[in-house]
């Protein structure tokens, strides 16, 4: 295996680690880095990679929100420990609809919706959706602002939303945000509310194409995929704290732009020098 494998898995890496929590898309992202990087590694292993290095970027989420999501540490209070076993009830339902299209559509969407016209169109559509939609609510104050004031009703309409991610250059973090946010959720809720989400998911997602692809890996098939695992956990953790930072104080609007300018960016390059 020639060292730049390792370093194409390296920005890979990087590229999950950053996109997967911000709502800017990391399938999209991924498929857009790989029309310049080229793995060399044959086509099945390619598309289990794209989504099997999402285990390290869910890794970060456990670490970081291990306590809040930890039902079982014996200082918590019996009344803090039954709402987080009523969060998690609340993640395992808002992931219904996306594990049932998914399972029952996963070839489906990736043979007509995996390449870069699709991904463009996301990028620019939910970007006009998150400018439109953070304009309309800036004078409008949550109704939901703790996790514990999520109900069932809320979680399974943030878990229909996330089913449009299944779409690459949708974002699953920027569709779940975006539903959360129209129904009432502030941004800080969305936001942890859409990491804890990604956790069921990204693990099914990883699992259904390990499954798909065998569990047998070349030592070369091993290191591209860890590396590009653990460089997106450690990314992944910096990526989560700088976005939980940045929206205490702003908006999604910047996002919204960078969506739009990305997207047009990618038809230009395809139509003109692709």
């Amino acid at each position: 295996m020639e060292f730049i494998e390792i370093v194409k898995a390296i920005i890979l890496g990087i590229v999950e680690g950053l996109t997967e929590w911000l709502p800017i898309s990391s399938t999209g992202h991924m498929i857009l880095v790989d029309e310049f990087l080229k793995l060399n590694v044959s086509a099945a292993f390619k598309e289990m990679f794209f989504v099997v290095i999402q285990l390290g970027a869910i890794m970060a989420v456990v670490i970081l929100y291990f306590k809040k999501l930890n039902p079982f540490v014996m200082k918590k209070r019996l009344t803090i420990k039954a709402d987080t076993f009523l969060l998690w009830l609340k993640i395992i339902i808002a992931c219904v609809p996306a594990a049932i299209i998914g399972m029952l559509f996963d070839d489906k969407l990736d043979a007509t919706f995996y390449n870069y016209q699709t991904v463009a169109i996301a990028l620019i559509l939910y970007g006009i959706l998150f400018i439109i939609i953070e304009a309309r609510n800036k004078n409008i104050i949550p109704k939901i602002n703790e996790l514990s004031q999520i109900t069932y009703k809320t979680a399974i309409i943030i878990g229909i939303f996330q089913v449009l991610a299944l779409i690459p250059g949708t974002s699953r973090s920027g569709a779940t945000i975006l539903g959360a946010i129209l129904i009432g959720t502030s941004r800080t809720v969305a936001a942890e509310f859409t990491f804890f989400l990604a956790i069921p998911v990204m693990f099914g997602a990883s699992l259904l194409k390990i499954l798909k692809f065998g569990f047998v890996l070349t030592n070369a098939e091993f290191i591209i995929l860890s590396t590009g695992m653990i460089v997106s956990f450690l990314v992944s953790i910096l990526a989560i704290k700088f976005l939980m930072g940045y929206i205490k104080k702003h908006d999604f609007t910047v996002f919204g732009w960078y969506r739009i300018v990305l997207g047009i960016t990618v038809v230009l390059y395809f139509l003109f020098l692709g």
